[in-house]
């Protein structure tokens, strides 16, 4: 490279820029060695740990000895040469710090994403561990949260859902005996055969009926409670004829489907009368009634006419002066929220730490020869190293334009 400046310059000033130039005429050899040292010495894994290690400290010496003999030429010309000499050999101080806290740096970092990378494989093994156990015992939690709930003041969802599954189960049963005699008696009036929604139809209606009749008892039972005396003969017959038309047309049927068994075991010797067959209609409509409402109807029954009617079931204690409206339940995704905002804000925090981490050790070799370069040129450094924080770069940084109002100041 000085061969080719020196080319440049006309011969009779030629044994000049030699001369003075002579202290500058290793730089560039020994630039090149370090640098292809660093970039084609190694290959692979090793190529990047040469890369991470020892490329900036290699730039930053190159650029401290082209700054330190370019300084030197403008001794004669500078003001405070001594002064300057200390600056000089404080950078080179500096120099050797930072490529010492470039190395610490790396290392610390390293060490922190290790730690982080350790305490994260603990905190999944803990959480794994934890969460086995919350699927083990999930089954007895939720059992016992299931009773204690149920056991608690509300909607006897059991009574409910029994109360609709009989309804739906005694419709099918009815549907099945009475579908002949319907079919036959629809034929009789349109002389065609019953179309194919007739057994639907049949269905919805026997599901309602059934439901009414639950109803019935369910009235007849809350006039005889509350003493309700007027309304208690009005129940009373009312509740007989849903009884004889459930009995005639419903449970009947139901024993006519099974006299001729009761045929085939007598010889045919007994077969039911008229009498016979209602009243085995009527004590089956009073024993499956009977036994129906005061297992599940007496209590499913209030929440299905609840449903029907959209009223609540009962009065609040509050409307009635007795307790105070209980408090609110929070807001189930108020908690979770909470949370994931900490997480954000504890991620964003270590976040900023690992990038400061990250940052210092280069920052620090950056200093050093921003500090040669500036002494070249102000003859002052900008920069004090080492760096606790990414705040005090930042406050450096507001120092430049007072050095170079400063040196504006200097004489020439």
């Amino acid at each position: 490279m000085n061969e080719q400046l020196s080319q440049m310059v006309p011969d009779p000033w030629r044994s000049l820029f030699h001369f003075l130039t002579m202290p500058l005429s290793w730089i560039p050899d020994m630039q090149h060695t370090l640098i292809g040292f660093v970039l084609s010495s190694a290959g692979g894994w090793l190529a990047g740990l040469y890369y991470l290690l020892l490329l900036f400290p290699v730039l930053l010496w190159i650029g401290a000895v082209w700054c330190t003999h370019l300084t030197l030429y403008t001794l004669p010309f500078r003001s405070g040469r001594i002064e300057l000499l200390k600056m000089i050999l404080l950078a080179w101080w500096d120099t050797a710090f930072a490529i010492w806290m470039y190395w610490v740096g790396l290392a610390r970092f390293a060490m922190v994403v290790a730690g982080w990378l350790f305490t994260l494989g603990r905190l999944a093994l803990k959480l794994g561990a934890e969460a086995m156990k919350q699927l083990v015992i999930l089954p007895f939690k939720m059992t016992g949260q299931i009773a204690q709930s149920y056991f608690q003041p509300g909607v006897p969802w059991i009574a409910f859902l029994l109360l609709i599954f009989w309804c739906l189960l005694e419709a099918t049963i009815f549907t099945y005996t009475l579908m002949p005699t319907v079919t036959e008696v629809l034929a009789g009036i349109t002389g065609a055969d019953a179309s194919v929604m007739t057994g639907t139809i049949l269905y919805f209606f026997l599901f309602l009926l059934i439901m009414g009749s639950f109803a019935c008892i369910q009235v007849l039972a809350d006039a005889m409670k509350n003493h309700e005396y007027r309304y208690l003969v009005q129940m009373l017959l009312v509740e007989i004829f849903v009884m004889i038309f459930e009995v005639m047309f419903l449970y009947r049927e139901l024993v006519d489907a099974i006299t001729p068994w009761i045929a085939q075991q007598t010889g045919e010797q007994f077969r039911l009368g008229i009498g016979f067959t209602l009243s085995l209609a009527t004590f089956g409509w009073v024993g499956v009634r009977g036994m129906t409402w005061f297992l599940f109807g007496q209590y499913g029954t209030p929440p299905l006419l609840s449903f029907i009617s959209r009223r609540p079931m009962y009065q609040t204690a509050a409307a009635e002066g007795t307790e105070p409206l209980p408090a609110p339940a929070p807001v189930w995704w108020r908690a979770p929220l909470d949370d994931f905002k900490r997480e954000v804000g504890w991620l964003h925090d270590k976040a900023y730490e690992l990038m400061e981490y990250l940052m210092l050790p280069v920052l620090h070799v950056a200093a050093a020869l921003l500090n040669f370069a500036m002494i070249l040129v102000t003859g002052k450094p900008v920069f004090s190293i080492p760096f606790k924080s990414l705040q005090e770069v930042v406050e450096a940084r507001e120092l430049l334009p007072a050095v170079r109002w400063e040196t504006k100041k200097v004489p020439s």
